[in-house]
């Protein structure tokens, strides 16, 4: 069953996300974090794939409605986003998730990648899985709580960033593990971008990530 638009408050303003529940109860809830294009139809089909997997899957719309169809326009998009304000909504929808459960994952792509290493050094995550995903500017790493596991591509500037981030963790004692996927692009698990799209990097790290969930979250 496909999901749909709901209000949240964060902060005491509101704000809204797409939401997508299983069938059954979930057990466990994981935040879909958008790329730079938005709250777009990928992201909520994303959500919806969570949902049929068993989980409670919330995508906090960052951008108020907006979003883009063109780089420059989403470029702009991301550059005037608010990355404090951001945090706040990502934590403020994580917390309206443990409403209905108990553990609460994130999943985010591109920009939502950067968004869920953010979200994870702020350690009011369960898990978290940054998809080609790149920090602004570094937070402290001694306070994620959390396992990680980040999927990259092998031709990817984000990619350059990756021994950074590996060192900066470990030296912070944090588990994390990284794979890289050869022949691959930035955002090779966007189904609706037949440029950059990957079918079997795709479903290797959907597979990869529904079992890092499964044994982090119940």
């Amino acid at each position: 069953m496909p999901g749909k638009l709901i209000e949240f408050e964060s902060a005491g303003a509101l704000r809204s996300g797409y939401l997508a529940l299983p069938a059954t109860p979930a057990t466990a809830g994981v935040l879909v974090i958008q790329e730079w294009w938005g709250l777009v139809p990928h992201i909520k089909n994303v959500a919806d794939r969570f949902a049929a997997a068993g989980y409670a899957a919330l995508a906090p719309d960052l951008y108020d409605g907006r979003a883009a169809t063109e780089p420059s326009a989403a470029q702009k998009l991301m550059q005037e986003l608010n990355i404090a304000q951001a945090a706040t909504d990502m934590a403020a929808a994580a917390a309206l998730l443990r409403t209905w459960c108990k553990r609460v994952g994130c999943v985010g792509f591109c920009l939502g990648g950067g968004l869920t290493l953010q979200l994870a050094a702020m350690g009011v995550i369960d898990a978290a899985v940054p998809y080609y995903g790149v920090v602004r500017s570094a937070p402290d790493w001694h306070g994620v709580r959390c396992p990680i596991l980040g999927h990259y591509a092998a031709d990817d500037s984000a990619t350059d960033a990756l021994p950074e981030l590996r060192a900066a963790l470990a030296a912070a004692g944090k588990p994390a593990q990284f794979h890289i996927y050869p022949g691959t692009g930035h955002a090779f698990f966007n189904d609706e971008r037949p440029q950059v799209y990957n079918a079997a990097a795709a479903l290797l790290s959907w597979q990869r990530t529904l079992q890092f969930l499964g044994e982090n979250l119940g």
